[in-house]
């Protein structure tokens, strides 16, 4: 029988990821009056006592520095209609020409916010937990809200998938 090597595991790993469906999100904050943001999809929930949630995010990352030096940022998450967005965050568009896209609001927090989306989330980071290629970013909830009308943005195995809402379903 052959060892299995950390390169296999590697890539295994990354196949199972692939397979896991998850919500596209658009990560906001500012440096020195310049707004960034970036599409991810390793966000969650920690706690609901304080309300709280981390996203995982590149240390190569400009997100990653401003939000090292930043303690506010929103989570977007998208909806099915806003794929546009999503690329354009992702890498399509160039960053100072991203927040052209969509209705973006500024929340008193500084930080943007999309108005639009599925659910928006503001956030103070109270810890940044370094692991390897990524930093965990730990955000207090400042102010949460949700579009209960819309289905979300999914992406699985390097594609964007859309479900029905359960009132699709039902009909």
């Amino acid at each position: 029988m052959s060892e299995i090597t950390m390169e296999d595991i590697g890539t295994n790993f990354r196949a199972v990821m692939r397979r896991f469906p998850a919500a596209v999100n658009v990560i906001v904050s500012n440096k020195d009056g310049v707004d960034h943001g970036m599409t991810a999809t390793a966000v969650m929930s920690v706690s609901m006592d304080p309300p709280s949630l981390v996203i995982c995010i590149n240390n190569n990352t400009f997100l990653h520095e401003i939000l090292l030096n930043q303690p506010n940022f929103s989570v977007n998450v998208l909806s099915a209609e806003q794929q546009h967005i999503s690329n354009a965050f992702s890498g399509q568009v160039l960053p100072q020409e991203r927040f052209k896209i969509g209705q973006w609001e500024r929340h008193a927090s500084g930080v943007l916010a999309l108005e639009g989306a599925l659910a928006k989330v503001v956030c103070k980071r109270m810890a940044a937990i370094p692991y390897s290629t990524h930093t965990l970013f730990i955000g207090k909830v400042i102010e949460a809200g949700v579009a209960e009308e819309q289905s979300p943005l999914l992406y699985e195995n390097t594609q964007y998938c859309i479900t029905q809402s359960q009132d699709n379903l039902n009909k």
